[in-house]
Order: structure tokens, then C-alpha cells, then sequence
């Protein structure tokens, strides 16, 4: 018979160390990863380049409404756990662990993604070293022994700063994004300047394999995967050394960045070369082909730089907001008791790092075929976040004015923009699942996704008996920190 866990009422704080400026880098950066670099051309042949800028456009503007709701909710429950916390204050347990389970899904597929993209990215900057030992081929690519290893000491590297401490993982993330928005404006300035650089380039401004309207749907509905940075704001509320009242304005100012370096690549991959005739090459990275044609090596060794950067603070990013979920989850006595415990040393939750870790080890072995799959999965796992969250607002917010005492006008304000940010999230959901959506999720990620349900079934079956030993109340004191207010809603 296993013994029974350890249960503490009100464990162990995380430390508060993140400055408005690390945490505002930390969201960016995630935002901001291999796909802004790699992708362009894919996102090009899907919409044309004015499409995709629009639709990148209208994904950022609908982040910023549903980013209200977060904004709000994380000056309110300032705690780790984000969209689980407040899940479990509006909709109650068996809630939160659905959330909880599809924001694991999302943040851990990110960290595989952003390595597995690491592999890529040295595929084509050193080949000597990541086309190294054939192993096999998955779905037409070739997957070797280097591209894995690369990708396996990306994970081990970030796995460990992140334990040593948030402050200075946070602190070079800051640093890491200040020099891949440089080395993105260069690019697109010497791209722009050069003799190759042609308005012209851009034209047809829609791609003909689609209807405009369909291309930038399309393009909208990776919303979700591209701009799901700004989520670990409100993860990170725990750690804040700064009043949780900036959350929303850190909210806001990381998706407008995060928006404009989102155009400034598909510009950059755009206006260097007929991009219709680049499309053609079948090239393995047309952005750099691009690049080196109008900029030569210099313009490869600065776009490398910047790529590196959107890779290493989206690992760095994720990991801290996988890890923070996964220990409100251990608050909460819905997974091992070693999820909530705190590095004695350094003050981070370790377990949920090292976990993490583990999972994302299988990804690298999957070849960029698989890279596909994980934006779907990821897409999907946000966009339960972003229901239940605009859901836990709208459901909060009165149109009198109970919640802390605001106005009447603005609490009414808030409750219209958490409604619309619940019909965003839905809009979302609907094009990545319905039948016949330019955005329909692949059969693979279907079939990934469903495992991944039947998993967290099975998981909350068998953790149902010990969850259900532990109150309402000393949940909401262990996850929370205090009890909930009264102006919250009813369980």
C-alpha cells in the first residue's frame, strides 16, 4: 500500500525577484521563437505576404483582447499557476484539472518545439556537425544523430539555468531579446536597402492557391501558438518584485512588439526575391537563402543570431511557465506532492523543470515533420487556457461594480471584453477542430491530442482519492495563498 503523501496547507512561496522588464522579455521571447524565423515562407505560400501580415496583425490585435482577462486576473491572484488558479476559483477543481492539463500540453510542446527547431537551424548553419550519424527518415526527413544531440544539450542547458534560479534566467532572457530585436531590424534594414530589395518582390500580395479570406483565417488561427508568450506574465505573478497592477500593460506592450517583429520577418523573406519563384526551390530555410542573396554571409550570421536568440528565450521562457503550472498542480494534490516542493537551494520548483525535460527528450528524434504536429497540439492546449480564463472573468465581473470596489462603468468595460475575449478563444477553437476549416487540425495531431486526453484521464482517475482527502478550502489556501473573495463567484 503506497504512504500516504505529504500535504502542506500553505507551502513554501516562490521568491520575488523578477523586475517589470525581465518579466515583459520573458513574454516576448516566448512569443517570439524558431517559428518567426523559419516559418515565413510557410506562411507566405499559405496567404501571400500581405495575408500573412494581416492575419499575424488580426492574431495580435485578438490576443490583446483575450489578454484583458489575464491582465485582470493576475492583479487579483497573483500566484503561479495562471489560467489553473483562476480556473479553480471560477469552475472548481475538476476544471482547473482540464486547464491545467492542456496548458501542460501547450508549454511543454513549445520546449520541444523551440529544440527540436535548434536541431533544424544547425542543420543549416553547421551541417558538418548536425548531419552526422544517418539514423532514419520520418514523413520524407532525414533525422540524424548531430541535429539530435544539439537539440538534447539545448534542453540540458536551459533545464539547468532555469533551476539555478528565475532571477538569472530571467535576467538573460532580457539580454537575449535586446539582441534579436537588433539583429531583426539590421536584417530587415540591409535586406530592404539592398539592390534586391524590390516592393515589387511582394506581389501578388495573396497567394492564388487560396481565397484571401481563407489564407489569413489560416493564418489567424495560429494565433494561439504564436503569440502565447504573454501567458507567462500571469505566470510569473508569484515572482513579481513589482506591483501586479503592470500585468496587463506588460501584457499589452509584449503582443505589439511581439506583432511587429512577427511582419517585419515575412517583409524581410518578402521584398529580398519574387517569393513565388523562392517557393519553388523547395528550399530548406527560403528566409536565409534570402538574406545571404541580398546581404551575403554578414546578413546569414545576423539572422542566425537573431533565430538563435527566438530559440534559446522561448526554451528559457516555457520552461518557467511549464514548470509553474505543474507546481500549482502539486499545490493542488492533482499530481505527486514532488511537483510542489521549492529547490531548498536555489528556490525553484526543480521537479517540474527536470519533468519537462524528460518529456521533451522524445521530440528531437522526430525529425521537423513533427514540428507541424506540436504547433497544432500547442494551438489547442492554449486555446483551452484562453476559454477557461476569459470564462473565470466574465463570469467575475459584475456590470455593478462588486469586484474590489471599481466603478460601475468599468467593471461593466471589463465584463463586455472578457465576453469578447470567450467568443475570441471559441472563434479560435472552432477553426483549429471544425471539419472543413482552412485550420483544421492534421490526422497526426489529432491522433496526438487524443492520447493525450485518454492519458489525463486515466492520470485523474488514479489521483481522484488522494485529491478528494484534501478540502476545498485548504486547496484554494495552497494554490492562492489566502482564501478566495467573496466577490468571486460561487464553486
Amino acid at each position: 500500500m503506497p504512504a500516504k503523501e505529504s500535504y502542506e496547507a500553505s507551502p513554501q512561496r516562490l521568491e520575488k525577484t523578477l523586475k517589470p522588464h525581465w518579466v515583459w522579455a520573458i513574454a516576448l521571447g516566448s512569443a517570439i521563437g524558431w517559428g518567426a524565423f523559419i516559418l515565413p515562407s510557410d506562411w507566405i505560400g499559405t496567404a501571400g505576404p500581405l495575408g500573412a501580415m494581416l492575419g499575424l496583425a488580426i492574431g495580435g490585435a485578438l490576443m490583446i483582447v483575450v489578454g484583458v482577462s489575464y491582465g485582470f486576473l493576475a492583479r487579483v491572484f497573483p500566484v503561479s499557476g495562471g489560467a489553473f488558479a483562476y480556473t479553480l476559483v471560477g469552475f472548481g477543481r475538476r476544471h482547473a484539472y482540464v486547464c491545467a492539463w492542456f496548458m501542460t500540453l501547450g508549454y511543454a510542446s513549445i520546449v520541444a518545439l523551440n529544440a527540436s527547431a535548434l536541431g533544424v537551424l544547425a542543420r543549416h548553419v553547421v551541417p558538418q556537425v548536425a548531419e552526422r550519424g544517418y539514423l532514419y527518415t520520418i514523413a520524407g526527413w532525414d533525422v540524424y544523430f548531430g541535429e539530435v544531440a544539439v537539440a538534447t544539450i539545448a534542453l540540458i542547458a536551459f533545464a539547468f539555468l532555469n533551476v539555478r534560479g528565475g532571477g538569472n534566467s530571467a535576467r538573460l532572457q532580457f539580454w537575449m531579446c535586446v539582441l534579436m530585436i537588433g539583429a531583426i531590424a539590421i536584417v530587415l534594414i540591409g535586406v530592404v536597402a539592398s539592390p534586391q530589395g524590390e516592393p515589387s518582390h511582394v506581389e501578388p500580395l495573396f497567394s492564388p492557391d487560396n481565397t484571401p479570406i481563407a489564407g489569413i483565417l489560416a493564418i489567424v488561427a495560429i494565433a494561439p501558438w504564436a503569440f502565447i508568450g504573454f501567458d507567462n506574465i500571469p505566470q510569473a505573478a508569484e515572482e513579481f518584485s513589482f506591483p501586479a497592477s503592470k500585468a496587463f500593460r506588460l501584457i499589452f506592450w509584449s503582443l505589439i512588439v511581439a506583432t511587429l517583429l512577427y511582419v517585419a520577418m515575412i517583409l524581410t523573406t518578402a521584398v529580398g526575391a519574387p517569393w513565388q519563384e523562392e517557393l519553388a526551390k523547395n528550399s530548406v530555410w527560403m528566409t536565409a537563402d534570402v538574406v545571404v542573396g541580398a546581404m551575403g554571409t554578414a546578413g546569414l550570421v545576423v539572422l542566425c543570431i537573431a533565430a538563435f536568440m527566438g530559440i534559446a528565450t522561448g526554451l528559457n521562457g516555457f520552461y518557467m511557465s511549464s514548470s509553474r503550472v505543474l507546481l500549482a498542480m502539486g499545490r493542488a494534490k492533482m499530481i505527486p506532492a514532488v511537483f510542489a516542493k521549492v529547490n531548498p537551494k536555489y528556490g525553484t520548483p526543480s521537479a517540474g523543470i527536470w519533468f519537462v525535460f524528460g518529456v521533451c527528450l522524445i521530440a528531437p528524434w522526430f525529425g521537423r515533420t513533427a514540428l507541424n504536429w506540436i504547433v497544432d497540439m500547442a494551438s489547442i492546449g492554449f486555446t483551452f487556457a484562453f476559454t477557461y480564463t476569459c470564462l473565470c472573468a466574465f463570469r467575475m465581473f459584475t456590470w455593478t461594480g462588486r469586484e474590489e470596489h471599481v466603478p460601475d462603468s468599468a467593471s461593466t468595460t471589463r465584463k463586455l471584453l472578457a465576453g469578447l475575449g470567450v467568443v475570441v478563444a471559441v472563434a479560435f477553437m472552432i477553426l483549429l477542430l471544425a471539419p472543413g476549416s482552412p485550420a483544421q487540425l492534421s490526422t497526426p495531431s489529432f491522433i496526438a491530442m487524443g492520447v493525450w486526453v485518454l492519458i489525463g484521464i486515466v492520470f485523474y482517475v488514479s489521483r481522484r482519492k488522494r485529491s478528494q482527502e484534501v478540502s476545498d478550502e485548504e486547496v484554494d489556501l495552497a494554490v492562492l495563498g489566502h482564501a478566495r473573495p467573496e466577490w468571486a463567484g460561487l464553486r
